[in-house]
């Protein structure tokens, strides 16, 4: 019964910590990455679409971008797009292909992007705790309703608490990983 408990946190943690990932692979560092293109969505025919749903991406430097639409017609809606995203990038276009070149980040553009790393591991880290909580309180549960002894919640909430501090140690080191390559020139 108490595996049950186990697999559950351990299950959502992992989601968690996942979604943790995947915001971090939108965060800017010194280096071009498609992934900063995640949350752009460009007008075709009406509807708000995702911009690799609409165009071809590819990095073909360390700082560059290019983005090749299927429709001709795309290109002044891609650059649109891309230009309200506020991402700090500007477009060229040589009729066929939008290249983006990357500037190097500024000192007080750095800061800003490891202050945003370290607020999403810390809503990460809500997250886990969060699970923990709910975890433990079903225990307490079972064991006011005489399902499971004391000395069993008392292992399960020590077990628990174990998962928790994995997934917030992995978290920890998510979120330095990816300071240190923002810092990294």
């Amino acid at each position: 019964m108490l595996d049950d408990h186990y697999n559950e946190a351990k299950k959502r943690m992992d989601q968690a910590v996942n979604k943790l990932a995947g915001e971090l692979a939108k965060v800017r560092t010194g280096r071009a990455s498609l992934n900063i293109f995640d949350n752009v969505k460009v007008e075709y025919y009406g509807t708000p679409t995702p911009i690799n749903q609409v165009a071809g991406m590819a990095n073909p430097e360390p700082n560059m971008i290019t983005i090749q639409p299927w429709e001709p017609h795309m290109i002044g809606e891609i650059e649109k797009a891309i230009l309200a995203a506020n991402l700090g990038l500007t477009p060229g276009n040589d009729g066929t292909l939008i290249r983006i070149t990357i500037p190097p980040l500024t000192e007080e553009r750095r800061k800003e992007y490891v202050k945003e790393a370290h607020k999403l591991g810390e809503a990460a880290k809500t997250a886990v705790r969060n699970i923990r909580r709910d975890i433990n309180d079903a225990l307490k549960k079972q064991e006011k309703a005489k399902e499971i002894s004391q000395d069993e919640m008392h292992t399960g909430l020590d077990e628990v608490q174990k998962i928790t501090n994995n997934h917030t140690d992995s978290v920890d080191k998510m979120v330095k990983d990816k300071e240190s390559e923002i810092l990294t020139i």
